[in-house]
């Protein structure tokens, strides 16, 4: 069959990888993609927001299934457009894309169905959220309603940093945002729990954490993503009966009730206190740089398991997982997340160790004149397999010593709690 990924970041390298592995696969197609879906991929240049076009590509292409890569497009509406054309696209629908596309949805979803989550309170009007905050408890966390790829989150420190956090909202600093959330502060350890799901059952898609502060030791401002491990230890049998009961299964069950079923996959971003998770967010997607990690780690054929939910049978089908740690490590551009030069070009990449093992995922290139160039805050993900996370992480420091692009820096430490809980033998 012909599968189409629209995307053109680390996430859809990856994707791309991993179902050029598949036996049931003729030819893969990337909407846009980038210098590295270049190599196991057709890229069509087509803006993702334009799905009439992207519709007139994947007619021409004769192509069977489209994954959704970005939640930009889901949130948009591109699988009930796609659908109405007849084409077969595995994500959720603009309705149930609301998990993500609306913090104040997903909020009020979790307060209707007892779904744990941060205390919380949504507000249009400055003053009023003003006044919530001089009256709750700091720090305090304020977030964007709508998407901000990853920069609408902050955890304020003073009362005087929220407001200002809240007035830049408010006055329109992310596009997409009419309200804010503003949110109590939980402590405790993050986890990202995946799953997949159809319309009639759901399964584990893994788990991993990832490195949102651009700064080692978990220090500066949020970024989409600075590297990634996985799996965690800290995910337990117990612990994950509690996700499933506690948050999955209740979310599953609200959209059914709704009239939207969803389907695609989910991703729960959660606070782990006290052996308790607690739902900060969803992503209607797979995350980056999770999504690469996940990806080495995955040993069923994924177009098997993507056709197996569109035809609502994952019930059927057993997900097996490489046993070994994978970290990813995320090469950025100097700047990120500020502002940042483009159109630099990234020698060495032929230098690096590409095996099984180990592989670097494209996120923001381009190739021009057989040279491969930046084009993002978030350039290349150095990614590799070891039977622990401190030798996934050596190999990928490796990896990123032969590229030695001195325009972009990293983060040394990816996993570093959980390397020092190995060390002393502490989970």
């Amino acid at each position: 069959m012909n599968i189409a990924i629209i995307g053109s970041g680390g996430r859809e390298h990856s994707l791309c990888h991993k179902i050029a592995q598949s036996s049931l696969v003729n030819q893969i197609f990337c909407i846009p993609g980038n210098a590295g879906t270049k190599s196991i991929a057709k890229n069509i240049d087509v803006d993702i927001s334009n799905f009439p076009e992207i519709y007139k590509a994947v007619k021409k292409e004769k192509v069977d299934i489209v994954i959704v890569g970005p939640e930009q497009p889901l949130v948009d509406g591109v699988v009930d457009y796609l659908n109405k054309k007849n084409i077969k696209v595995f994500g959720p629908n603009k309705f149930a894309s609301q998990l993500e596309g609306s913090k104040g949805f997903m909020k009020d979803l979790c307060k209707k169905y007892n779904i744990p989550t941060a205390k919380f309170a949504i507000f249009e009007n400055f003053n009023e959220a003003v006044n919530f905050i001089d009256n709750n408890s700091i720090p305090i966390v304020v977030k964007a309603d709508g998407l901000a790829a990853g920069k609408g989150v902050s955890i304020c420190m003073s009362a005087d940093e929220a407001k200002e956090k809240t007035r830049e909202i408010l006055e329109g600093k992310f596009s997409s945002s009419k309200k804010v959330v503003l949110e109590e502060f939980l402590e405790g350890e993050e986890l990202s729990y995946f799953v997949i799901v159809d319309e009639n059952s759901y399964n584990f898609f893994g788990s991993a954490q990832d490195h949102k502060r651009v700064g080692e030791g978990d220090t500066g401002p949020n970024t989409g993503g600075m590297g990634a491990y996985s799996p965690t230890k800290i995910l337990t049998n117990e612990l994950e009966e509690k996700i499933k009961k506690k948050i999955i299964e209740p979310t599953l069950g609200a959209m059914k009730d709704l009239g939207h079923p969803y389907k695609g996959f989910l991703y729960a971003g959660l606070m782990i206190n006290k052996n308790e998770p607690y739902l900060i967010e969803y992503n209607i997607r797979m995350g980056d740089p999770e999504c690469q990690v996940l990806m080495m780690r995955l040993k069923t054929d994924l177009v098997k398991i993507i056709d197996n939910a569109t035809k609502n049978s994952l019930n059927n089908l057993k997900i097996e997982w490489d046993k070994n740690s994978c970290m990813t490590i995320v090469l950025c551009s100097k700047g990120y997340p500020g502002s940042y030069i483009k159109d630099i070009e990234i020698k060495n990449l032929t230098k690096s160790t590409s095996d099984k093992n180990n592989q670097i995922f494209h996120a923001g290139t381009y190739e021009k004149n057989n040279k491969v160039f930046s084009n993002g805050g978030r350039v290349l993900n150095i990614t590799s397999l070891a039977n622990n996370l401190l030798g996934a992480r050596n190999k990928s420091l490796d990896n990123l010593e032969k590229i030695n692009w001195t325009d972009g820096f990293f983060r040394k430490d990816i996993g570093w709690k959980a390397i020092k809980k190995d060390e002393n033998n502490k989970w």
